[in-house]
């Protein structure tokens, strides 16, 4: 027996609720650290980039689940650490005001702990949907699922944004207790018994080396260049994740909960953007793989370069749809990325096919690690150097930008035109 699409929905509210618990670590907690306590960009850069450098674990932890079963307890033991990792890392921010040292222990241990969450829950996760899903229903049940992600991350975004204000410690461990420990309550709920009655998946020999079937899947030419492509664009849509609130504070005077809610409408335009290649690829059988991919990467680049621009006069009223457009197209690239990575994932040596999509998960984990932190200290240095905060912010959006360029010319060489359509990833086949 296989997954119903009810029980692809369930999983699907497992991924909205690690959405929730992340976007309050990478946004809120970032922007408190670098506007209300004036603490350097790095430090809550470094911190992100611990969360997602930890995440290189994901195959292991996909391998531990194939080889030991029973993946629901992976899955739920995964959020809880994830839950208690970021009210540490909300706990870390209070104590900031207090104690340099002990708030800096706190939230390495905290970040690390997230970082395991988000690895153990996601991967266990997607494992269940791959081995538990029919073939004619995997694209759609991967496409619900991300949705489901970044609706989560949205909401919680713009709900928290209007409960922060006016901020104060107490108020912000109240909500990031309500949220994490919603988390992990809806998590629980949604994958009660969804593992009952599944045809057992095969499980990987315990003899199997990991590594070998690194080395085998390194070695194919198209897997290899799609990871370079996965690494160089994550890069780019990752740089402007721990900046883009601490921007609109110094340069727009936005307030922790209008930041807060600036964050969750830009994850109201990857959704739409999403939507849009759905709707445009699927019903309307319009453009490939890599023409949206393309037109992704190019929209997000003249996004950036609004919101460079909108800098200069600084009124607050624009960098909002400015914004927007910017988690529009983001959407637009991402959906379509998933698409070419499913369609490359069946392609080359056999029973590879968790490997590949481990080898790009954890590019695509580095290169968020990697963007947000070198994002965030060229920041740092270009204020110091420019004193400028307009312009020293700009600097970063403005090579984040050339970055989508590059992106989208390499998309011409590494996604092939004519193997499969972006509607391959969007329900409806």
């Amino acid at each position: 027996m296989m997954l119903s699409w009810l029980s692809i929905v369930r999983l699907g509210l497992v991924q909205m609720c690690l959405g929730a618990v992340v976007v309050l670590t990478t946004s809120t907690l970032n922007r408190l650290m670098v506007v209300e306590l004036a603490l350097p960009a790095v430090l809550p850069g470094l911190l992100v980039a611990l969360h997602y450098g930890i995440q290189i674990t994901r195959p292991n932890w996909g391998f531990l689940s194939d080889t030991g079963g029973h993946r629901t307890r992976w899955i739920v033991g995964g959020m809880a650490a994830l839950a208690l990792g970021a009210f540490g890392a909300a706990s870390g921010v209070v104590l900031f005001e207090t104690s340099f040292g002990a708030a800096l222990a706190v939230s390495v241990v905290a970040y690390a702990l997230i970082g395991l969450g988000v690895g153990a829950s996601g991967t266990s996760l997607l494992a269940l949907l791959a081995t538990a899903t029919e073939p004619r229903r995997r694209a759609a049940a991967a496409t619900i699922t991300w949705l489901m992600m970044i609706a989560g991350i949205a909401v919680t975004a713009g709900t928290v944004g209007v409960f922060l204000d006016p901020y104060s410690p107490a108020l912000l461990m109240k909500i990031v207790g309500v949220v994490t420990g919603g988390a992990v309550a809806l998590t629980v709920l949604a994958v009660w018994r969804v593992e009952r009655g599944l045809t057992p998946a095969p499980r990987h020999s315990e003899d199997v080396r990991f590594i070998d079937g690194l080395r085998e899947v390194w070695a194919e030419p198209a897997a290899r260049n799609f990871t370079i492509f996965v690494f160089l664009s994550m890069t780019a849509y990752f740089m402007q994740e721990l900046i883009l609130e601490p921007y609109a504070g110094l340069v727009f005077g936005f307030t922790p909960g209008q930041s807060t809610s600036l964050s969750g409408a830009q994850n109201g335009g990857v959704f739409l953007g999403m939507l849009t290649v759905g709707i445009a690829a699927t019903g309307l059988r319009i453009g490939s793989l890599r023409t949206w991919v393309m037109a992704g990467c190019l929209g997000s680049a003249g996004s950036l370069g609004m919101i460079t621009a909108l800098g200069g006069a600084a009124v607050p009223g624009t960098l909002m749809p400015a914004v927007v457009s910017l988690g529009f197209f983001n959407g637009m690239f991402a959906v379509a990325a998933i698409g070419s990575m499913m369609a490359l994932a069946g392609q080359g040596r056999g029973s590879r096919e968790g490997t590949r999509m481990g080898l790009w998960g954890a590019a695509q984990a580095i290169a968020a690690g990697f963007g947000g932190l070198v994002g965030a200290a060229v920041a740092d240095l270009m204020r110091v150097a420019m004193a400028n905060d307009a312009a020293a912010f700009g600097t970063v959006f403005t090579f984040e930008a050339m970055l989508f360029v590059i992106a989208a010319l390499m998309a011409l060489r590494v996604i092939d035109h004519g193997r499969g359509r972006a509607g391959a990833v969007v329900p409806g086949e």
